[in-house]
């Protein structure tokens, strides 16, 4: 490495850093036609690539570093071995824990905007591979470089992003789960731009089951490693659904100011942003049904309660949001939304549990929810007992969503063999003289 590394200093940064991409491409083909298994980057590559790509930003003008950007994108592209590019792609962009990672972020970030905007399909599935083995800090500074690009800089450049669907919808997939990981709603500059909301609603209203790629095309262990994206982007998804009316009615309550010091009352949304609270419904339905397409999907891996693809764990700061956001608005300005909010929540509840994607006793939910505003269809969900069959044992996290009368209630006799008469059938009887102990849902 010694004399390719004298070689490489009498080049420019550019002709250097790309013969270090030709010289890595000679070394892992090499490397993966004698190993079976994927070998290991050496010391001697990883201080080049270091020295010779990462660093090479630092000499290069505006106009240089798109032609590297271009090189790499062209590599990719002409490299037909699916195994070699991505051996390349992970030893460029492999987060090493030095100096180095800013630069080699930035390109990162520069590199797959690139590729999005020329749609060039293995950048983008080296991408997607990138975001599942990676952990999240570097996932989100990947998306909002992207959101950026996309969303936020260049007014009309979302439509670019929005034809990617069709091109690699497995790197959307990721996507999704890093902007989901990135926008939490905790704050103003945390609630997702209008644009990236029309982006992933449209995916995800296209094919619901785009959301499953990679929990489908991934080898599956009971125990996820902590730090990185989710399997699926569900759980970020129903965070998004759940907050974003008490969110998006914070974010109105405080006043503006108009630029001399003044407070003046905050405008009514107009044009697109009217179109938020329509697009988090179609989103929260999209969610459901694809939580519904899951106990095949589970049951066909043998994984049926066997993985939370919700983990219970990012549910309870989920319901800690809420009760906060609830605590913090006035409950009678905001009323409609912490109804619409609790709603969601306990439909989102309900249905992953029934579809074995969520894990967790109604216990647990009662303890979880309990200090929550009273809400009717939470209240459906978590309070009564289950009908259970008693002679089929069922799964682990089995949740059927048929209840039982509540306490005090008589229990509904069979219905005869016959009807002799509609106006004394004896299957209403049990209700006459009962009071429902909840609120009729409005």
């Amino acid at each position: 490495m010694s004399d390719i590394r004298h070689s490489l200093l009498r080049r420019d940064a550019l002709s250097a850093a790309k013969e270090v991409l030709y010289h890595l491409d000679i070394y892992f083909s090499s490397q993966l036609q004698s190993a079976p298994l994927p070998p290991l980057v050496d010391k001697g590559p990883a201080e080049l690539l270091d020295e010779f790509v990462f660093q090479a930003p630092k000499r290069l003008n505006s106009l240089q570093e798109l032609q590297l950007l271009e090189i790499m994108c062209n590599y990719f592209q002409e490299q037909t071995k699916d195994s070699v590019r991505q051996m390349i792609f992970s030893s460029l962009f492999s987060p090493q824990g030095n100096k180095a990672d800013d630069s080699r972020m930035n390109l990162l970030g520069k590199l797959v905007s690139m590729a999005v905007a020329v749609c060039r399909v293995p950048v983008l599935e080296c991408a997607a591979s990138w975001l599942q083995r990676t952990p999240v800090v570097y996932c989100v500074r990947l998306a909002r470089a992207l959101v950026d690009d996309y969303c936020c800089l260049v007014p009309g450049s979302v439509q670019t992003l929005k034809q990617i669907f069709s091109a690699s919808p497995r790197f959307c997939c990721q996507f999704i789960t890093a902007v989901t990981a990135l926008y939490d709603l905790s704050a103003d500059e945390l609630i997702p731009p209008l644009d990236l909301l029309e982006v992933v609603v449209g995916w995800i209203l296209e094919d619901p089951r785009l959301t499953l790629i990679t929990f489908l095309n991934t080898p599956i262990a009971t125990n996820l490693p902590i730090g990185f994206l989710e399997l699926t982007p569900l759980t970020g998804l129903i965070r998004w659904c759940v907050k974003a009316p008490l969110a998006c009615k914070q974010r109105k309550k405080p006043c503006l100011a108009d630029g001399h010091g003044h407070a003046k009352a905050p405008k009514d949304p107009v044009g697109p942003e009217r179109d938020s609270p329509l697009l988090y419904s179609q989103l929260h339905l999209s969610v459901l049904q694809v939580l519904l397409l899951l106990q095949a999907h589970l049951t066909e891996k043998n994984l049926y309660g066997r993985l939370g693809l919700i983990l219970f764990d990012h549910m309870v700061p989920l319901v800690e949001d809420v009760n906060r956001l609830a605590d913090e608005l006035n409950p009678l300005n905001a009323s409609a939304e912490i109804e619409l909010s609790l709603d969601r929540l306990a439909q989102a509840l309900q249905v992953a549990m029934a579809s074995g994607a969520l894990l967790c006793t109604r216990d647990d939910l009662r303890t979880l929810c309990s200090r929550l505003p009273h809400n009717n269809l939470l209240q459906l969900v978590i309070s009564g007992p289950v009908q259970q069959s008693p002679h089929a044992a069922l799964p682990p996290g089995f949740y059927p969503h048929i209840h039982t009368p509540p306490l005090g209630y008589g229990a509904v006799p069979a219905h005869p063999a016959a009807h002799p008469g509609l106006p004394t059938h004896p299957g209403h009887s049990f209700l006459s003289g009962m009071t429902f102990p909840f609120r009729p849902i409005r």
